[in-house]
């Protein structure tokens, strides 16, 4: 098979699967894993695709935003292991700020037992969080379709009461220049209040996260603790290391 065509052929798979994985890529094709490592490189160079740990996703514009099961598919297990390190920060005591996202909403069940405030914007973390038997604010305001996401005017008047010992925040992209990005500039104006208001502020960001940016910034690099996993692949490496350097960044080995 031609390269042309085999690149063809893996296009087609991500543009029908959103999500494929490479022994999918290397069955379909009958290719050996180093070329359908190099294409997958080429593709996402070519900025036709984007990589992640085991295979590739569908590439996005700065204003397309996953919905939460989209999301939620994407790198369970990666995201349960940085929420569950994101959740040992937690003290009893703590009033925290959870915000609407997939690798967020896996911090639940690491915070059951333990005597805290919760306040939300994800609509979706709501009955988990009182399943967990945890104290639970709801923002309130219009929820959006997609993300579940408190947004609006009702839920910046409700934010900006509240202070937190900790906010726990979701992303879309993280660079070095434009620090953490997400497509809609509504939970982009939510997440920053919740960082402004907290006396220490976490985004958790899975490897696919790095490099990536999206329409509205909500906060540079150096106003939060990152924690992440050590899923990085090499061409992102270096933004790793940088980012290393110039914040506080809490890695799970995974």
């Amino acid at each position: 098979m031609l390269t042309v065509e085999r690149q063809e052929m893996i296009l087609k798979l991500v543009q029908e699967r959103e999500v494929v994985k490479i022994y999918e890529l290397i069955e379909a094709t009958r290719s050996s894993e180093s070329t359908i490592r190099r294409d997958l490189t080429e593709l996402e160079q070519g900025k036709k695709l984007k990589r992640i740990h085991g295979g590739a996703t569908v590439l996005q514009t700065m204003r397309d935003e996953p919905t939460m099961a989209q999301k939620s598919f994407k790198n369970s297990h990666e995201k349960k292991q940085i929420a569950k390190r994101a959740a040992e920060w937690v003290e009893d005591g703590d009033c925290i700020f959870l915000d609407a996202g997939s690798t967020t909403y896996e911090m639940i069940p690491y915070l059951k037992g333990k005597n805290i405030e919760v306040v939300t914007n994800g609509v979706m973390n709501i009955p988990a969080l009182l399943e967990a038997d945890i104290h639970t604010h709801g923002l309130g305001g219009h929820v959006k379709k997609g993300t579940y996401a408190f947004v609006g005017r009702g839920a910046i008047e409700a934010i900006s009461s509240f202070r937190f010992n900790k906010a726990f925040i979701g992303t879309n992209g993280l660079t070095l220049n434009d620090g953490f990005t997400t497509p809609d500039p509504e939970e982009a104006y939510i997440k920053a209040k919740a960082i402004a208001h907290a006396q220490q502020a976490f985004v958790l960001a899975d490897h696919t996260k790095f490099g990536d940016i999206t329409f509205s910034t909500f906060a540079s690099i150096q106003d939060v603790h990152i924690v992440t996993s050590s899923y990085v692949e090499e061409e992102r490496k270096k933004l790793y290391q940088e980012l290393q350097k110039s914040t506080a960044v809490e890695v799970v080995k995974l």
